[in-house]
């Protein structure tokens, strides 16, 4: 058996080398470096993270191919530093570099020495076409956003029982509020059931209404892992949930089509656990600054109405004071009640003087004012009298009756009249009824 060095060894009789792992994939390593020592290769990435110490690890893959394909990349510190944007799930990229076998996992890896964007990825270009679709609608609309419960009872979380997410959010909410009552809907967070999954139990907590708001949550990943996310129906299902629902989806880089529809969005489930209720400690610390002040004011209004008593108690403890107060106010009262009558007789009498005054004054004017008039109406009566008439030579007939006749309508000859003068009557007859012929009518103009 001759020595092969690092390569391998001969086995004994058979003549067959066998080769030890690392030499292997030492051999493998060579071969694709003197085969690819640089390349380009185009594809959609995934699973993008950037390392503390600076490297980038990543994905590329292919799912246009008749099988899906998938190669994984490491960029170290000194190139990631030259990119000049920066890498998101789903994007389109070329890459440059070349082939090497990674000996911890007998991985094939893709170092990169330089990467550019290509174009968007089909996930990626079908999230923009939802959001632009549903943005459209209305769903992202923050006047549709409702505000949360400032103090929760209980919330409800939406998310897989075996999720590191679940716990994340229950140990923040043991921390922060332990008083806050939580009830899980448990749904599938990955793959193709995931969405009808995440319906239902959306579904199902808006129904029971028992919470007072949703967190929706999951845990970090590729675009594909957390693609559920960005199905139609669970986002339809998340701004049709009549609870308030906070999206924790992903880290803080990470954005799917739940986080634009939900009422508020959590950089991670822990953030959403966060923002969904307030620490005890702040709320109790608050509770504390205002029982304080209600006390303050308590107290103060105490004091003031213990001095107030305490003056009404010495306005009791003298009565005497407030009976010689009053005595004095009524005897002021019954001054000027004696002056006011004074007062006002002294004015009756003034007025009553004045009145006798007048009517002295007026009197005499008044009486010389009605004999002219009495001698007027005299005068007038005087001259109408019938007597005064008679006395003048003129005479009046009165039938037998006593009617004054003043027609010789209706009388006949040898009919018995009074005549009656001024100091005496007469017997008549009627000899004759004469009328005065009719007066001419006055000649017609020619």
């Amino acid at each position: 058996m001759g020595p092969l060095g690092s390569r391998g060894e001969a086995v004994p009789g058979q003549g067959r080398l066998v080769w030890s792992v690392s030499a292997l994939l030492q051999a493998v390593a060579d071969a694709l470096a003197a085969r690819f020592a640089a390349c380009t290769v185009r594809g959609e990435l995934s699973s993008f993270t950037r390392a503390p110490s600076g490297h980038c690890y990543f994905a590329l893959k292919d799912d246009e191919a008749a099988e899906p394909a998938l190669i994984r990349g490491a960029m170290f510190r000194r190139a990631a530093s030259l990119l000049d944007f920066q890498p998101r799930e789903g994007m389109l990229v070329e890459v440059r570099g070349r082939l090497t076998v990674y000996n911890a996992r007998g991985d094939l890896q893709l170092v990169a020495e330089a990467m550019r964007p290509a174009g968007q990825g089909a996930l990626f270009e079908q999230f923009l076409r939802l959001k632009a679709r549903l943005e459209a609608e209305g769903l992202f609309d923050p006047g549709r956003k409702r505000r949360l419960p400032a103090f929760p009872r209980r919330l409800g979380i939406v998310t897989s029982l075996h999720a590191a997410a679940l716990h994340d959010v229950l140990t923040a909410l043991a921390r922060r509020a332990p008083h806050v009552g939580v009830v899980v809907y448990p749904s599938l967070v990955q793959g193709p059931e995931a969405p009808e999954a995440l319906v239902r139990a959306l579904r199902l907590a808006g129904e029971r209404a028992e919470v007072d708001a949703l967190i929706l949550c999951r845990g970090g990943g590729s675009l594909e892992d957390l693609w559920a996310f960005n199905d139609e129906r669970v986002a339809r299902a998340v701004a049709a949930c009549p609870l308030p629902v906070v999206c924790g989806v992903g880290h803080e880089t990470d954005f799917s089509i739940c986080d634009f529809v939900a009422d508020l969005r959590a950089p991670t489930p822990t953030a959403a656990a966060e923002l969904s209720a307030p620490r005890r400690d702040d709320s109790l610390a608050a509770l504390g600054a205002v029982a304080q002040a209600m006390q303050r004011g308590v107290q103060r209004r105490l004091d003031r109405d213990a001095q107030r008593l305490d003056q009404l108690s010495l306005r009791l403890s003298r009565p005497s004071q407030r009976v010689q107060a009053l005595r004095g106010r009524l005897s002021l009262l019954e001054q000027r009640l004696a002056a006011s009558v004074r007062q006002r007789q002294a004015l009756a009498a003034q007025r009553l003087r004045q009145a006798g005054e007048r009517l002295q004054r007026a009197a005499p004017a008044r009486c010389r004012e009605e004999a002219r008039r009495l001698q007027a109406l005299e005068s007038r009566l005087t001259s109408v009298n019938p007597a005064r008439v008679l006395q003048r030579g003129y005479a009046y007939l009165e039938d037998p009756a006593g009617r004054g006749l003043s027609s010789v309508k209706g009388l006949q000859p040898g009919q018995s009249l009074v005549a009656v003068l001024a100091d005496g009557r007469l017997q008549a007859t009627v000899d004759a009824v004469e009328t005065p012929p009719a007066p001419l009518a006055p000649p017609a103009e020619m």
